[in-house]
């Protein structure tokens, strides 16, 4: 029997963040990994990370506030959650800005601002810029006989995050890598990576500086608990062996997602999904275990909701994430033909995902519908695209299309007309396409309001695709976890997509996965280190 202070299950960014904070603080911590890759859904992501009120942007003048922050999450979260996650949201704030200098002091990292408003800039405490940081590249072979290990993306991590929007490579991949080719090929020569790869680069190096233990293809498969109900240690299995590991001061679960498990996926995402962006060892391990001690799991509806497209990643069918549905030449429709949304608007995902009392899509099936030109918009699409050769549609006409699509044809077209007067306007008088400051960012200040009156028409699928979904065991402003009837489960600790996620389907920045999954793997640490001595 393996004896360690703290188990920590998981090896994304708030496993890493729970490891490195116990393990700085005096405690022997091992970090379990089911699959032979480290790093999980955090190494495969952009590595966006939201953190108001941190002290980089201070350093370069920006003002920001605590104060600010909670005013903005209060004012964008849904309204029926701040009586339930205020305390979390507020817990959050006040331990970000520690967690990222505690990561800038004891990683490798390189953390920069990024050129990003907040998406809703206009509501109160809304940020211009300051609150997204990114890391620089870093070179694999910082983290010695794990640097095969990183889990690889789909996303080309030879970039940095703001490279990737300053270059525009969605659009211009060849002009983007031959403006900067001197950098990338020096990344090249020394296996080095930007976005997800930098940020789980650095985590591992300053956990491993630390002494944290890392055991790969290793799978946590039961908690164990004293006579008082106390978790205290964890099953493993490897290699078809059985190990137990004592967890003498807790034990944290940051296991990710269970979007990959089915039988989960479709009773809490019922209706269609095009594609999955995650590891395939997201199956709901950690919500499972959590639930078998008898910890609450809530937000269970509540996911990273995205438009993806096809790629393939270890030999399956994966979905890249890329926002495409705000292209010249297209536009949005549901099931009954009908535009719902701006296609620019930063939570497009809550958008599609929208369900009724019931729980059932209101939406979906959604279809992208446009003319030829929306093809030409992107070689980096078409290059995608031909992952699924029947995914786009082509007609001549729009009621071929609407056939094609098994939508209502006189709908389609009116709606495809609507469009076309608005263009003549040049104003989207009913979705303001264009108009928040996160879409003018996005469409260089300019909206994109083109006519779709080209023929052949195009038609595709775009229902959800999920890239991490954000339900699990309910926690305390603490980390820890809670049974339905609040009380704690003690010893026992929950962050990241792992855990009842505070900032749900409606993200509120385009680093509020990676931000709070670091923090709230900073704050379970925290909370370890100060209590059960």
């Amino acid at each position: 029997m393996d004896a360690f202070d703290v188990v920590v299950i998981g090896t994304g960014s708030a496993a890493c963040s729970a490891a490195l904070r116990a393990a700085r603080g005096g405690l022997k911590v091992i970090a379990l990994e089911k699959s032979e890759w480290l790093g999980g859904t955090s190494a495969m992501s952009g590595s966006g990370v939201w953190i108001p009120a941190n002290h980089i942007a201070l350093e370069a003048g920006v003002t920001d506030s605590k104060e600010d922050a909670i005013a903005y999450l209060r004012a964008v979260q849904p309204d029926d959650w701040h009586e339930a996650e205020g305390a979390r949201h507020r817990a959050f704030v006040e331990n970000a800005p520690a967690m990222l200098r505690f990561l800038s002091d004891n990683t490798p990292i390189d953390f920069r601002l990024i050129d990003e408003p907040d998406p809703y800039v206009e509501a109160p405490g809304g940020k211009k810029y300051g609150r997204m940081v990114s890391p620089m590249p870093l070179s694999r072979r910082l983290v010695g006989k794990y640097a095969k290990r990183i889990r690889r993306s789909t996303l080309p991590h030879i970039f940095t995050y703001q490279e990737s929007v300053d270059l525009d490579i969605y659009h211009h991949p060849v002009r983007a890598g031959l403006k900067v080719w001197p950098k990338l090929l020096w990344r090249w020569l020394t296996n080095s990576g930007g976005q997800g790869t930098a940020l789980m680069t650095g985590l591992i190096r300053g956990c491993l500086d630390a002494g944290v233990t890392f055991r790969l293809s290793t799978r946590a498969v039961a908690l164990v608990q004293d006579d008082a109900g106390r978790v205290t240690a964890v099953e493993t299995e490897h290699n078809g062996q059985r190990q137990t590991i004592t967890a003498k001061r807790g034990v944290v679960i940051a296991s990710g997602g269970f979007e990959w498990d089915k039988e989960m996926r479709e009773k809490h995402f019922p209706g269609p999904l095009d594609r999955i962006g995650t590891p395939s060892s997201n199956e709901g391990d950690g919500q499972k275990l959590a639930a078998s001690v008898g910890a609450h799991l809530e937000r269970m509806d509540q996911a990273n909701v995205y438009v993806c497209l096809p790629t393939r990643y270890e030999g399956k069918r994966y979905g890249l994430p890329i926002n495409f549905l705000y292209e010249p030449h297209s536009i949005v429709v549901n099931r009954h033909a009908e535009r719902f949304i701006s296609e620019a608007t930063f939570n497009i995902g809550e958008a599609l995902d929208a369900r009724d009392a019931d729980g059932a899509p209101v939406h979906l099936p959604c279809y992208l519908v446009g003319d030829h030109r929306f093809l030409q918009s992107s070689p980096a699409f078409r290059w995608y695209a031909s992952y699924e050769r029947d995914w786009v549609k082509k007609a001549d006409t729009i009621e071929e299309l609407a056939a094609l699509l098994s939508l209502p044809a006189q709908k389609l077209k009116d709606s495809i007309a609507r469009w076309n007067a608005l263009c003549a306007k040049g104003r989207d008088e009913d979705f303001h396409r264009g108009e928040p400051a996160w879409e003018q960012k996005k469409d260089g200040g300019v909206a994109r309001l083109y006519p779709i009156d080209k023929p052949p028409y195009v038609g595709l699928s775009v229902n959800r695709s999920i890239i991490g979904t954000k339900g699990g065991a309910r926690t305390n402003a603490s980390g820890q976890v809670l049974r339905e009837d609040g009380s704690i489960v003690s010893g026992l600790y929950a962050a990241g997509l792992a855990m009842a996620n505070p900032i749900g389907t409606r993200a509120v920045g385009a680093g509020t996965t990676l931000g709070p999954n670091l923090t709230w793997g900073y704050i379970s640490a925290e909370t370890i280190l100060r209590q059960n001595q």
